[in-house]
């Protein structure tokens, strides 16, 4: 199989069975064996269809005679990976797109005889009418989120910094390598990375954080295989940087840990000293964070099976620091999860209970004059604001405490903070810190 090909199969599994396009995309690469430049290649083709479609329909429908609602999906699908590389990409030849979407077309859709060339002559006509086409004006055809989507941010973070957010989350993440100071300096990472032929520049307000481009099959770096780094976002570094974790044999709980980002950046921050439990709901993914801890060189985490908001008597009143990184909406990684905009909203509304029983139970391992921090990769108040302050109902003997933050944030007396992408380009994210009264 092909880039397109593959990069078909991830947009039908999105679309059929509710597939999540990162997962299925890394499952399809490794099952059509594609070398390196040909998964770039479908990575790019599924993301760019997913961030675009809004746009790519909009200019469909003046392509076509008829409606779109009337096409075949697996047709519509291939006409929107045919605009994509003719409207969106510029080193792609329109012979070849047009050409390997009529192929698609002809092996995708046996039964829909007229297929093949309604692509040819949508794509062919798409070509010839490119400089003709009315253009978006609206922030759904221009940026492909739903309309229901858009006020919700807007409610949000507001008119002003909406369009920007929008246009961030339709952009490519960076890599974000986070230094093991277990094992090295900055300086010395930098140096390696560079000697690998990867390309580095340094984080421009989080410290011990390399920006990564080049850099091929991560795993495949010899720095990366003797655990010199990981990869993290910086808004996922600086929630537990907020934890202000001194350098000593404290306990911490990271209570829905996977895939263990946060437990690894307190292992650094505490100089290995601290004792790291680290949950998550899913075996598997435990024994992926062990696997993780041990390249990093990290010995004094223990990964186990445990629902977060389960009761464990042996962890009550133990924890110096509790980390919360709750199951969320997700609104806040659209740029790496492009099709979390299309998820039905109606099966998120059951997530502020969970997140509240969660952190009502993790209260309970809290020491008095312990941290608990709370976090989601969301936007949305409910979800945030709306627990902590429910929380706080529940629990007085808890209260929020002030974030101390890199110099390019505003100064925060809050307790509480909402990353918005596009501001400090991390993802969507939202801090708290809660302190236990002693």
């Amino acid at each position: 199989m092909g880039a397109r090909e593959t990069a078909l199969n991830v947009l039908i599994a999105c679309r059929k069975e509710g597939a999540w396009s990162n997962a299925a995309l890394k499952t399809c690469i490794s099952r059509d064996r594609l070398d390196r430049r040909e998964a770039a290649l479908a990575s790019r083709l599924c993301y760019g269809v997913l961030q675009n479609r809004g746009k790519l329909d909009f200019y469909l429908q003046q392509l076509l005679t008829g409606k779109l609602k009337d096409l075949h999906p697996a047709v519509r699908d291939i006409l929107h990976l045919g605009l994509y590389q003719l409207y969106e990409t510029d080193k792609i030849p329109d012979s070849a797109a047009v050409n390997e979407s009529v192929a698609l077309a002809k092996a995708y859709c046996p039964k829909v005889k007229s297929a093949p060339g309604l692509v040819n002559a949508v794509l062919r006509n798409a070509i010839r009418s490119r400089d003709q086409l009315r253009q978006p004006e609206t922030l759904w055809e221009t940026y492909s989120h739903p309309q229901g989507l858009v006020e919700l941010f807007r409610a949000y973070v507001g008119g002003t910094r909406l369009e920007a957010m929008l246009r961030a989350n339709n952009s490519a993440p960076k890599t974000y390598a986070q230094v093991n100071t277990l094992k090295t300096t900055l300086p010395e990472l930098q140096s390696i990375l560079q000697q690998e032929g990867v390309g580095v520049q340094v984080h421009p307000w989080l410290e011990n954080c390399l920006i990564l481009s080049e850099t091929g099959s991560m795993e495949k770096l010899p720095s990366f295989q003797k655990g010199l780094f990981y990869i993290q976002d910086p808004a996922a570094k600086l929630s537990v940087l907020c934890a202000r974790l001194p350098q000593a044999e404290i306990q911490i709980l990271d209570c829905c840990g996977a895939p263990g980002g946060k437990s690894f950046a307190a292992a650094m921050q505490t100089g290995g000293r601290a004792h790291i439990t680290t949950c998550d709901i899913h075996s598997h993914k435990a024994l992926l964070i062990e696997k993780g801890a041990a390249r990093l060189g990290i010995d004094r985490l223990q990964a186990l099976e445990q629902d977060a908001s389960q009761r464990n008597p042996l962890w009550v009143g133990q924890m110096d620091v509790v980390i919360a990184d709750v199951p969320c909406s997700g609104y806040g990684i659209i740029r790496k999860k492009p099709d979390i905009r299309y998820k039905d909203p109606d099966t998120m509304k059951e997530l502020p209970q969970l997140q509240l029983a969660i952190l009502n139970n993790q209260a309970a391992y809290v020491k008095p004059d312990g941290v608990l921090m709370y976090s989601t990769c969301t936007l949305v108040r409910r979800e945030n604001e709306g627990v902590v302050e429910k929380f706080l109902k529940q629990n007085p003997e808890f209260y929020l405490e002030k974030l101390e933050l890199p110099h390019v944030f505003p100064k925060n007396e809050t307790g509480m903070l909402t990353l918005v992408p596009g501001e400090f380009d991390t993802d969507g994210f939202f801090i708290c810190r809660l302190r236990r009264k002693v």
